[in-house]
């Protein structure tokens, strides 16, 4: 569409459309000055530098030095500045010595990088030697003499002449004769090569020129016999030769052919190929699995069996606790039966798709940016997410890239700007190089030595070059983000004058900015195409549910088709960039394979972080569940949907319906199509709305722009499909797009397509395809959360639980087994808090959980630890995960079950039985400097209460119980050592917690010590009603053995 780039904003029911200019902001750069004078070292005088300034060798002290005795100081010297004895910085113009630091100020690599500079130069003067020899006839004390040196008379007159091999005409008949070159037996050479040592001389064969030529073998029949019959050998050589050539040009013919043929077959087979899990690892696992299973069922018969009669409460209590752990532990290892994993094959897609000499056959992707508030989500992490995806190793008249500002805030579009601005110097800066990551921030920030094995010059220039203007972008972003810190009264005005249509958030049209760059935008500095890129920020009015992330999703699906209807959609969160320039080639390994592509739905990659603390003290990786659990589910029906980092098909999103057999596959698209083709077009608008354009978009299989669609049309249906009341009375959340009913819209929507018979791929390349951010710090991590089993509980209590909906469709039994467990370990919190408080009861009163262990009970608890370690070890050996990453992962279950999941479980209740929000906010206390200061920066929030309360309790029943044992005798160690070990295992697992909550801090927070002091206070009361210090029978009198008078 010919918007020319400009922001186009309306809003349909109210009939408003308007398109806004926008000018470019100049920029100004500064120069520096120096001075010089006379060289205090030689006496000579300081020569000008290139730019005609005075060269100056030390930039501390300015202490004259000529440039021939600064490079000699630097090779040959200490390198350091005779008067202030600091070291000599490389300066333009001068070669690169031994311990030189990397400078970006400046390029000049022909004389920085003096690759074997000395070697080059004698190469040189050979070159010229050899050359000057071809042009020279004679060589005099000096060197080499011209022709234009040579005189006539100086060549010796009694010496005939004649050119080797045939006489030149040019020279008198007295003055021939027969030279013949000493280097000729070397080889038959036909043209004479140049002489150039004078040690050696040409020795003339004399002659007597009144004889005849034929004397010395010239002109006679022997010769002319010998002439002829060296030209018939000649011309059996050559036709011997012709079909040598002729037979080698067949034979590489052929070979081509068996090449090409090759290709054509290589290009035919699948394009990717799943990778079961070797048998020598995964059978002892299931075996594992079986035998706990029959462990379980002994330890239960144990249990019930033999209960406790003096603390019957307790034993009850732990029992139903441990039933519901060993039922939450069924519906999350039993998916895991079938682990594969997957091998893609990018140059048989290439072969396929991308032949030489035609257009590339790669399928189009749309590909979806997601950002509400800049404030909380910098723009320059925005920026670096779209700079990756623009430049991304795809065609580019395949890519669009779509960003959604939420929070229609002027400061995201200005940062677009800018960075539409920058990418047509990044993106052919990352293609002509092919470096990676294609985010410059991450790029940038890798600490490799990018000037080893002597890399050529041309990257080196370019490179600091790119990080000079990638340095000044950050400037200007962050000069945005400051500025738009304090908000006019007036709102904000664009350049031209215009007040800024989303000054109001909550009350504001739909904005499209179409082609920023791209078909009919700017090109790249090189003037190559580059990708689309469009700013969309849908219309928000009061009186209208939004659904926040999914209704964002579910507009950009519909201005998506408008404009570009790609059949291929990748979505992904602000912070999550492209690590991996070939990630869209990885899916399309899946989705356009012609055997199973048609079954799947999404591409799902793991999610991989940056700028983590080495130990993961939270368990921000979630590498259990990335590498362990969703390898599992790939081999059932496929992975579940994690929200970012997807590639979806877009009549999975559109339709639900996946279509089953082969030999039924024409049938039934003849049948559909026939459908379509009779079904009234208010059907149609009441699946998809009112909007003709994307409904006639949304039937195209392969994706497209109807044709006949003016750009006026285009744009105008553009608009209308992001308006506030475009969803109303059809199925958009429900059975169309993204669906809404939960804060964890990802689960659901992957739920639905797994109910509607699709199948989803977990694909995980050697590089990682994406990479983002995620919340190092205590608190933020826990409200992270927390959202997420809110959104699970909401699925529990909605009509699209996993338990009752979807039976009779195309999900599998065992891949309901793990929507079941995504969607109830919110309730796993209650029976944790409380098994983690039975310890801390059981030290306080001197009861126990299990009676008097016999040999048989101890046989069944040590069958039942062993068979856990087994099970977890040879998880660890498939998945490929380390055990610090294993222990972690069961730290946080614990931190975060007794926390954020009771809460969630809390606030869901609330929200969907009583239609209450409870939000719980989060305040910062304090904070340190340093690497990773975020982690040891504290936040005060309620979360933090119940696992801070077990942690306190079981440490003082710890005590308790030890100070009860010393006090009771040798008798009441043995008992205590059971709940000392299931003491010391909540204290263990909640460690982190308590080194999270400590930090860093000189001094803790009044909250802390107000919430210490009254724990405190209320144990010490308990600490006294127990009495553990006094006999259980009573008080015991005994006579005193001192004599008190």
């Amino acid at each position: 569409m010919d918007t020319k780039g400009r922001l186009v904003a309306g809003s349909h029911n109210r009939n408003e459309f308007v398109l806004i200019n926008a000018d470019e902001i100049g920029r100004v750069t500064s120069v520096k000055e120096l001075t010089g004078q006379i060289c205090q070292i030689c006496g000579d005088e300081i020569e000008f530098t290139v730019d005609g300034e005075p060269f100056v060798a030390c930039n501390e002290c300015a202490f004259p030095v000529c440039r021939p005795c600064y490079e000699y100081e630097r090779r040959e010297g200490n390198q350091a500045c005779p008067q202030c004895k600091t070291r000599y910085k490389r300066i333009k113009g001068s070669p690169r010595v031994d311990g030189d630091e990397d400078e970006d100020e400046f390029d000049d690599l022909e004389n920085e990088f003096d690759y074997n500079g000395n070697e080059r130069r004698d190469h040189q003067h050979i070159a010229e030697g050899a050359l000057s020899g071809r042009l020279n006839i004679g060589r005099t004390a000096s060197g080499i003499t011209t022709p234009s040196e040579l005189d006539a008379t100086a060549i010796n007159s009694e010496i005939p002449l004649l050119t080797y091999g045939q006489e030149d005409d040019t020279i008198s008949a007295d003055k021939h004769a027969l030279i013949i070159p000493p280097f000729m037996a070397r080889g038959k050479r036909v043209h004479p090569m140049p002489f150039t040592d004078s040690s050696m001389t040409l020795p003339p064969r004399p002659m007597d020129p009144k004889k005849d030529l034929a004397v010395y073998g010239y002109g006679t029949v022997a010769w002319k016999e010998r002439m002829e019959e060296w030209k018939k050998k000649q011309m059996i050589n050559f036709k011997w030769l012709s079909i040598k050539a002729i037979l080698v040009v067949l034979m590489e013919m052929s070979w081509m052919i068996l090449i090409y043929l090759s290709r054509m077959d290589e290009g035919r087979q699948p394009l990717s190929r799943k990778l079961p899990i070797p048998s020598s690892k995964i059978n002892p696992y299931r075996m594992i699995i079986l035998l706990r299973m029959a462990v379980l069922g002994l330890f239960f018969h144990y249990r019930i069996l033999h209960p406790v009669n003096d603390a019957y409460g307790l034993w009850l209590t732990s029992i139903i606790c441990e039933i519901w752990f060993a039922v939450s532990w069924i519906f999350d290892q039993f998916p895991k039966w079938f682990p594969i994993e997957r091998e893609t094959y990018l140059d048989r897609l290439s072969l396929r798709y991308e032949k030489e000499g035609k257009p590339s056959e790669l399928a189009a992707v749309d590909i979806f940016v997601s950002t509400v508030d800049p404030l909380k989500e910098p723009p320059l992490i925005t920026a670096n997410t779209v700079l990756s995806i623009l430049a991304v190793d795809y065609p580019v008249d395949k890519v669009a890239c779509y960003v959604s500002d939420d929070g229609a805030a002027m400061l995201t579009f200005e940062a677009l700007s800018e960075t539409s601005e920058f990418a047509r110097k990044w993106v052919p800066f990352c293609k002509k190089f092919s470096i990676e990551p294609r985010a410059p921030e991450w790029y940038f920030a890798q600490k490799v030595d990018y000037l080893r094995d002597k890399v050529e010059p041309t990257f080196v220039r370019e490179r600091r070059a790119m990080k000079r203007e990638y340095e000044e972008f950050k400037v200007r972003i962050n000069g945005l983000v400051a500025m738009a810190q304090k908000v006019p009264e007036d709102g904000w005005t664009m350049q031209d004058g215009t007040p800024w249509p989303g000054n109001n958030v909550r009350d504001h049209p739909g904005m499209i900015q179409v082609s920023i760059l791209g078909q009919n935008g700017v090109r790249d500095i090189e003037g190559n195409e580059l990708p689309r890129l469009i700013y969309v920020s849908r219309e928000k009015r009061p009186g209208f549910e939004h659904h926040k992330k999914a209704g964002a999703m579910n507009a950009l699906i519909r201005v998506s088709a408008v404009i570009s209807n790609a059949p291929y959609l990748l979505n992904v969160d602000c912070d999550h960039y492209i690590n991996n320039s070939k990630a869209l080639r990885e899916a399309m390994c899946f989705m356009m394979d012609p055997q199973a592509g048609k079954k799947i739905c999404y591409v799902q990659f793991p999610q991989r972080f940056d700028g983590i603390d080495r130990h993961d003290r939270y368990s921000n990786r979630n590498v259990v569940f990335f590498d362990i659990n969703m390898k599992g589910l790939d081999g059932i029906q496929g992975p579940i949907y994690v929200g970012t980092g997807c590639v979806f098909r877009r009549q999975a999103l559109s339709r639900k319906k996946n279509k089953k057999g082969k030999s039924k596959e024409n049938k039934k698209k003849r049948i559909d199509s026939e459908k379509s083709s009779l079904m009234p077009q208010i059907k149609f608008e009441k699946k998809f709305g009112q909007s003709p354009v994307f409904i006639a978009s949304t039937l195209l299989e392969d994706g497209g722009v109807p044709q006949g669609a003016t750009s006026a049309s285009l744009l105008k249906e553009a608009i209308h499909v992001i308006s506030c009341g475009y969803e109303d009375k059809t199925e958009w959340g429900k059975e169309v797009g993204w669906i809404y009913g939960s804060v964890t819209e990802d689960i659901l929507t992957g739920f639905k397509m797994h109910c509607h018979g699709w199948r989803s791929v977990y694909c995980i390349p050697r590089r990682p395809a994406f990479k983002g951010s995620a919340p190092i710090n205590l608190s933020d991590r826990l409200h992270q959360v927390l959202r997420w089993a809110l959104g699970s509980v909401e699925i529990l209590l909605s009509r699209h639980c996993p338990i009752w909906y979807g039976y009779g469709c195309g999900l599998k039994p065992l891949e309901r087994f793990s929507y079941i467990n995504s969607v109830v370990y919110p309730l796993t919190s209650l029976p944790l808090i409380v098994y983690c408080t039975l310890p801390a009861v059981c030290l306080l009163t001197g009861k126990f959980i299990v009676p008097e262990i016999s040999n048989y009970a101890s046989i069944v608890f040590m069958g039942l630890f062993i068979s856990i370690a087994a099970t977890s070890i040879l998880e660890m050996q498939w998945g490929g995960v380390g055990i610090d990453d294993w222990w972690r992962n069961e730290q946080f279950w614990v931190i975060g079950g007794v926390s954020s999941h009771f809460f969630a479980l809390f606030q869901g209740l609330l929200k969907v039985l009583a239609g209450v929000n409870t939000n719980f906010t989060v305040t910062s206390k304090a904070a340190d400097d340093g690497e990773f200061s975020e982690l040891y920066l504290f936040k005060w929030t309620s979360l933090l209460i119940p696992p801070l309360t077990l942690m306190i309790i079981n440490i003082i029943g710890v005590a308790v119980g030890i100070s009860d044992a010393i006090n009771n005798g040798y008798e009441s160690w043995g008992p205590l050592f059971g709940k000392l070990f299931f003491a010391i295992w909540v204290i263990v697992h909640l460690y982190p917690f308590l080194k999270g909550f400590m930090g860093k801090q000189d001094r803790l927070p009044t909250i802390i010590v107000v919430w210490s002091i009254l724990l405190a206070s209320i144990f010490s009361l308990l600490w006294v009603r127990i009495n553990p210090f006094l006999s259980r029978d009573g008080i015991v009198l005994e006579v005193c053995g001192l004599d008190c008078d």
